[in-house]
């Protein structure tokens, strides 16, 4: 579907663009993924989730100022200000990514308290960031493999692409791209708009690039 040389050029930082094209050639037929269409919107979307298929674990390192920024309402002293300024909680949790995610996660997406470490241990992994324990056991019962095996296979390339595939599917992504619908995708995975000129971009130029080499 996609050669190692299509894969460099779509994406020139990642070093092993061999290993990530025989990933997806082996996974994606499996979920349907296999027109140009279907292609260029998992490319743009995936690829913008995880850097150009470099970043593979959620990176929390946050300052007390970029946690205000980005969670207002739990980090902030004046959500609504227009200048957000961090509270004690942020201050508190200052580059202490662990510290982070236990606290961000807590009580969400099927984890446990702060004290039980969900947050950490089920931290975002995979092409589009899977997280939270009742992610993690759903896409082991999804695949078929053990709970206990999930975590180290997210950090693979097969993993990262088999868990994007996954939640490409559960949401039903293959019409909105058959019908080019890139902003409703945007919209699905990232719960907004965030980077949404760069996912259009990455989605042109893919759209390109297959189109020429079809």
């Amino acid at each position: 579907m996609l050669s190692a040389d299509q894969f460099k050029a779509l994406f020139p930082n990642n070093k092993h663009p061999d290993i990530w094209a025989a990933a997806l050639a082996a996974i994606l037929p499996k979920y349907a993924i296999d027109s140009p269409l279907r292609l260029a919107a998992f490319l743009a979307e995936v690829g913008h989730e995880s850097n150009g298929f470099t970043s593979l674990v959620e990176n929390l390192n946050y300052s007390a100022q970029a946690l205000a920024v980005t969670w207002p309402n739990r980090y902030a002293v004046d959500p609504k200000a227009k200048t957000k300024t961090p509270n004690a909680l942020a201050i508190k949790l200052n580059r202490n990514p662990e510290a982070i995610a236990n606290n961000v996660y807590a009580n969400r997406l099927g984890n446990g308290n702060e004290a039980s470490g969900d947050g950490w241990a089920h931290r975002g992994r995979g092409g589009l960031q899977c997280t939270g324990r009742g992610n993690y056991i759903n896409f082991a019962t999804a695949i078929g493999k053990p709970y206990a095996e999930i975590t180290a296979y997210l950090e693979t390339p097969e993993g990262a692409v088999e868990s994007a595939c996954w939640f490409w599917s559960t949401n039903k992504l293959n019409p909105l791209a058959d019908a080019e619908k890139i902003v409703q995708i945007t919209r699905i995975i990232n719960g907004g708009y965030n980077g949404l000129a760069g996912r259009q971009a990455r989605y042109d130029q893919a759209r390109a690039l297959l189109a020429t080499t079809a």
